[in-house]
């Protein structure tokens, strides 16, 4: 069965810096866009960032814009979230996801059918 794995989250302090990777097992996922969602305590789940298949167009929340930085390795089958000068509203449980839409917009409102992972915490103290 295919799965998507986050690793890398973990308790730190505002402004520090962690990178988050989540990898692919039982299958690749070729030719899809993969991404990150978050949630926070009490909160809906919301869209952090974007990557394409080839690499060539990145999205992100309005919110991590200029903080964070995805990226992928296709021959691993890895997506990576670099997450820099983290504030405690960054906190929460950060979500892989896989898709073949990429379009930024249906990313955002969760149109089209997705592989999740099943999280891997954040925690952003003050």
């Amino acid at each position: 069965q295919a799965q998507l794995v986050e690793s890398g989250g973990g308790l730190v302090q505002a402004g520090e810096s962690l990178t988050l990777s989540c990898s692919s097992s039982g299958r690749t996922f070729d030719n899809y866009a993969m991404g990150w969602y978050r949630q926070a305590p009490g909160k809906e789940r919301e869209f952090v960032a974007l990557i394409t298949w080839a690499g060539d167009d990145k999205y992100y929340a309005d919110s991590v814009n200029g903080r964070f930085t995805i990226s992928r390795d296709n021959a691993k089958n890895t997506v990576f979230l670099q997450m820099s000068r983290l504030k405690p509203d960054d906190t929460g449980v950060y979500i892989c996801a896989a898709s073949l839409v990429a379009n930024r917009r249906a990313w955002s409102e969760e149109r089209g059918s997705r592989h999740w992972g099943q999280g891997t915490q954040v925690t952003v103290s003050s």
